[in-house]
């Protein structure tokens, strides 16, 4: 069974705690693949117009009453209100319930202090472009996560694109300054190359046209193709050309590469700090 359909048979209820930007793209990606909006439950203080839409097709926005004994728990809130948000998920939770956190830096650690004991809990890190399906989520999870509850956390990830699960934790920080992180070296290297463009005497507005959709064609080309980077790189360069002679200076030794290895590594500091 394919993942596009596989999800209308995700049994019971599915909680999705925080429906801002991530979590709402989540729920579009859920319903777009076939789950039943009257499965889900969200609890959201301000829910958009994008989030209340789906009532009409049996989805409950912050139900009042007594536990609700979900499937699987996706926690989608800031990680600067999860401290104050871990107990009352609580009522959620049953010895079935698999709880998803999506939040930066909340360690499996911080899941566990915070959830019932032995709760089977997935961390994971997912990018922006998952709003458009087209992102990429690192999961991992700890012991009590079943071989079931795993295949139902994967199917609701994947709504949002990629998904690579992993076993060492340690490996999250690195993850979250690469692809977590990522998309905005990405908007930045555009926002560079159409300055660099206006510099050179472009009107701004062609360059920055010229930037974005090169920046995302050639992100696109990098998606279809069977080739690595490195070739697609070497596709483009002819010797002596116009490509070699920017590369000589984008790959020097005070160029790109020792440039973006002092990046990823201030990222993956800053997420062990804020997992602390």
């Amino acid at each position: 069974m394919s993942k596009e359909t596989s999800l209308k048979d995700i049994a019971g209820t599915v909680v999705l705690v925080g429906a801002g930007k991530m979590g709402a793209a989540m729920l579009d990606g859920w319903v777009a693949r076939g789950l039943d909006p009257a499965k889900v439950v969200v609890i959201e203080p301000q829910p958009s117009l994008q989030v209340v839409r789906y009532g009409a097709r049996g989805l409950k926005i912050n139900p009042e009453g007594g536990a609700i004994q979900a499937a699987v728990v996706v926690i989608a809130i800031k990680p600067q209100a999860a401290a104050n948000a871990m107990p009352s998920l609580a009522r959620f939770i049953s010895p079935a319930t698999v709880a998803v956190s999506i939040m930066a830096g909340k360690t499996l650690k911080f899941l566990q202090d915070g959830l019932p004991p032995g709760t089977a809990i997935v961390r994971s890190m997912p990018n922006t472009p998952a709003a458009i399906g087209r992102g990429i989520t690192v999961v991992v999870p700890n012991a009590q996560v079943t071989p079931a509850q795993r295949h139902a956390a994967d199917l609701l990830l994947a709504a949002a694109g990629a998904v690579e699960w992993i076993s060492d934790e340690a490996l999250m920080d690195a993850v979250t300054a690469v692809s977590g992180s990522g998309p905005a070296y990405v908007f930045l290297l555009a926002e560079a190359l159409a300055k660099a463009g206006a510099a050179a005497g472009l009107p701004p507005d062609l360059a920055e046209k010229l930037a974005r959709v090169t920046v995302a064609g050639s992100g696109e080309l990098l998606h279809l193709s069977s080739d690595d980077a490195a070739t697609l790189r070497k596709n483009v360069t002819s010797p002596g050309g116009t490509t070699a002679a920017a590369l000589e200076v984008l790959m020097g030794s005070d160029g790109l590469d020792p440039l973006m290895k002092k990046a990823i590594a201030a990222a993956a500091k800053r997420s062990r700090e804020l997992g602390s």
